[in-house]
């Protein structure tokens, strides 16, 4: 007996030696990447001493005396918190997902190495100023330091993976330009969309879904830009090009908005400028706050992509500036003819060419031997058919994001820009990653300048040309000149907004896109700057936490002219929170979520019986549906309101809706019971913010890098939006990934927040601080003279 009590002791003793090591080595993992933001840091290649000081937020303020310094250090400090981060979106562009990640990933590979991002960076280098080169390697030094001072401390997504990272070049800073023009510029799947929709309707049907109505085309980016060029309407040789029909045009985020008013439409005197960038959400998120100084050369604040060097948006002593998605329609699809004697040959007016074939040697965790992808490639581009689930055709894709363009000398310059001549310089090379960039400077002036390519090609901008043909081909500089693009410099009215919104007027001769977003935030926006007549901070502030539906606005009277007096009981208790609701989406209402559930619920009715296994591609892009549902409110006819599985009549936009609201207020009563007052949009549309591992569960419980879950209001058609896939859930998964708001009289009274934090390592206590933050539309102080910043001082290191 005494030996098995000794064997039991003994037993538990190393059980709970085992469980401290184990919780030692958990500790550590989650704790090894958290920096001392105090501790001074040796660092090679200095020529001089670099102070970065830290503030309650740990946001960095960095100042040097030269550029090579400012962006070593620059380069060390975003590694510190953002290692991890920069890495994955490096494998992203270099097709290098699978090494960590495992087969799942190989498909992804594949599609970017087929669009070589290394090697238009590779083009883009070999042409750039050498000045911008010197601070590109000073920037990739500094992040290299970090690497090798640090290989024991690495952050856990590391450790779990079981990698290290590689060192960082000029070229993975460049790729990341490529990085952000797929992800905010790209038509792969609402064009692919289109195409499958049009295998299975006729042509009338298809034609209704594309935006035809007047009321939508009025809302211009420049509205007053035509009457002021009509000399281009007859500089154009392209007929067809003003044409918007019959084309898809190409978008993945529907939301982003940027506005500014003159000093004489503010309490200052002097300019005012917001911005809020619509992206997806994820933690760490997507910018990286941070204040660089050069001593007499350079001052300038924003928001950095990690992994590259420069400000993208955020203001300098002389000048502010914000972007929002130009939408332009940049990328084709061709239907190719592949020999069937020779499945490497495609026809090209009339005769076989052949084929570009890439063999890809893919490196695959947890396999000894890499995967062997074949990518193909027409004279245009990389065949696609493959990736996007196109099995009888052979389809080509043509994307401008290959063409050369230098948006890495645009923000270069845009960090130095002292005036409107100097700042439109620069946005000269903003080519791939297309934008309406808004403008404010120090002495007083406001401007907006579409800066972006278009390309100038023939036809009729249908879905998916004849590939048969180079009659439908663009080039590299088959584009809009730069002077012809739309732009506004101090408009009488004193105000500049856009919205993701229609550009210009259909007099303005070349083709820019279709599928613009719908009028809804630009009318919300633009309502609110003219309600006062002087704004503020303050009113600013209020705008971009504005949820007011100018959606809802149009569509809950049509449901209830359609619905009173036919519908009882539950569903009448329902129709009278309608009826009262102001169009607020706030999450503490009943009135937001019975209008999205029956929204999402029209579509169905609306599309599904003509579409059939195809409706879920529809759905996935249902902005093509928000369209013709928005004209169906004014029209409330269309071919497709008729229900093809009954014969005895002919279904009216009137019948969807009654058919569309009894399926709703099912659906909310099977997930909120049926007392209508205790139903709350914020109970069921929540975001939480997650790490790209968060979804293991092991990961999530050990290391806890998601943030929330969190109420909000919103949705994607509100100026403060909270995007989420509709008809499949109510977890939001876009929306501002910025908040700016910049006042010129006075710098340092400008307001910023993001929706994570600076760190990017989870058990620092700046990941994620700013998220409450942000979700109760607050702003921290975003300070900018010497005398603020040190006034807010957390934290001061010196590297030597």
């Amino acid at each position: 007996m005494k030996t098995f009590r000794r064997i039991t002791l003994a037993v538990i003793a190393i059980l709970m030696v085992v469980l401290a090591a184990g919780w030692l080595f958990i500790n550590h993992l989650q704790h090894r990447a958290v920096p001392d933001y105090a501790a001074s840091v040796d660092l090679e290649n200095l020529v001089d001493e670099v102070t970065v000081i830290r503030d309650s937020l740990a946001i960095p303020h960095i100042y040097a005396k030269n550029a090579e310094d400012l962006y070593r250090v620059v380069g060390y400090v975003t590694a510190q918190d953002r290692l991890w981060q920069m890495d994955l979106m490096r494998r992203i562009t270099t097709g290098q997902l699978s090494e960590i990640f495992g087969e799942d990933m190989l498909g992804t590979d594949q599609l970017f190495r087929a669009f070589d991002f290394s090697g238009k960076s590779a083009r883009v280098l070999d042409t750039t100023d050498p000045g911008i080169i010197k601070c590109l390697e000073a920037y990739s030094d500094g992040v290299n330091q970090f690497i090798q001072q640090h290989q024991k401390k690495l952050s856990f997504e590391f450790a779990l993976l079981g990698y290290k990272p590689e060192p960082w070049t000029p070229v993975h800073t460049t790729n990341l330009i490529g990085y952000m023009a797929w992800d905010l510029t790209s038509g792969w799947s609402s064009d692919m969309a289109m195409y499958k929709i049009a295998q299975v309707v006729d042509d009338t049907l298809l034609q209704e879904l594309f935006p035809w109505e007047d009321d939508f085309k009025t809302r211009y980016v420049f509205p007053e830009y035509m009457e002021e060029h009509p000399e281009l309407v007859m500089n154009t040789t392209i007929e067809q090009a003003q044409k918007v029909i019959d084309k898809l045009g190409i978008q993945v985020f529907e939301a982003s908005n940027n506005w500014a008013v003159s000093g004489e439409r503010s309490e200052t005197g002097m300019p005012l400028l917001a911005n809020d960038m619509h992206l997806g959400f994820m933690s760490p998120g997507i910018w990286y706050q941070m204040h660089q100084v050069i001593e007499g050369e350079l001052d300038v604040t924003g928001v950095v992509l990690p992994g590259q060097p420069y400000v993208i948006c955020g203001h300098n002593q002389d000048i502010a500036w914000g972007m929002t998605n130009l939408t332009v329609d940049n990328l084709d699809f061709y239907l190719e003819t592949i020999n069937p004697q020779d499945s490497n040959q495609y026809k090209l007016n009339g005769k076989w060419e052949e084929l570009r074939i890439v063999e890809e040697k893919i490196s695959v965790k947890g396999q000894k031997e890499p995967v062997t992808r074949i990518n193909k490639f027409t004279h245009r581009g990389p065949v696609v058919s493959t990736f996007k689930d196109v099995k009888d055709k052979t389809i080509s894709a043509r994307w401008i994001g290959t063409d050369y363009s230098n948006e890495l000398r645009s923000v270069h310059l845009f960090n130095r820009a002292s005036n409107w001549e100097e700042f439109r310089d620069a946005a000269t090379t903003f080519i791939a990653v297309s934008q309406n960039i808004v403008y404010a400077d120090k002495q007083g002036n406001i401007g907006l300048q579409a800066a972006g390519g278009v390309p100038i090609r023939e036809g009729d901008h249908v879905m998916v040309y004849p590939g048969d043909t180079t009659k439908y081909d663009w080039g590299e500089h088959d584009r809009v000149p730069f002077e012809n693009l739309p732009y506004t410099y101090n408009p009488e009215s004193g105000m500049v907004s856009s919205a993701n919104n229609r550009t210009v007027s259909e007099d303005y001769p070349y083709y820019i896109g279709t599928w613009f977003a719908l009028p809804n935030r630009i009318d919300r926006i633009r309502e609110m700057l003219e309600e006062k007549e002087l704004h503020s901070v303050a009113s600013f502030r209020e705008m971009h936490s504005d949820q007011l539906s100018a959606f809802a606005r149009r569509l809950t009277p049509v449901y209830l002219d359609v619905l009173t007096g036919n519908v009882e009981g539950v569903a009448e208790a329902a129709l009278a929170e309608l009826r009262n609701w102001e169009y607020h989406m706030d999450p503490a209402l009943s009135a937001p979520l019975i209008y999205e559930q029956v929204f999402a619920e029209v579509i169905r009715v609306v599309y599904e019986d003509e579409l059939g296994d195809v409706f879920p591609q529809l759905m996935d892009n249902n902005i093509i549906a928000r369209f013709h549902i928005y004209e169906l409110a004014i029209s409330l006819e269309s071919a497709w309101c008729d229900d093809i599985g009954t014969t005895d009549r002919v279904e009216t936009f009137s019948d969807n809706i009654k058919k569309a609201y009894g399926a709703a207020i099912d659906t909310l009563v099977a997930w909120a019971g049926e007392d209508v007052m205790q139903w709350r949009y914020g109970d069921i549309h929540t975001l939480t913010i997650e790490h790209p591992m968060g979804g293991v569960g092991i990961v999530q419980k050990l290391f806890d890098p998601n943030l929330g879950p969190y109420t909000v209001g919103g949705s994607f058609h509100t100026v403060a939006p909270y995007s989420y896939p509709v008809g499949t859930n109510y977890n939001v998964t876009h929306g501002a990934s910025q908040r700016h708001v910049y006042d010129l009289a006075d710098w340092d009274r400008s307001k910023t927040v993001i929706p994570t934090g600076t760190s990017g390592v989870p058990a620092s206590p700046y990941y994620g601080n700013q998220a409450e933050m942000y979700i109760d539309f607050k702003y921290h102080d975003d300070h900018f003279s010497r005398e603020a910043v040190e006034a807010n001082m957390k934290y001061k290191a010196v590297f030597r």
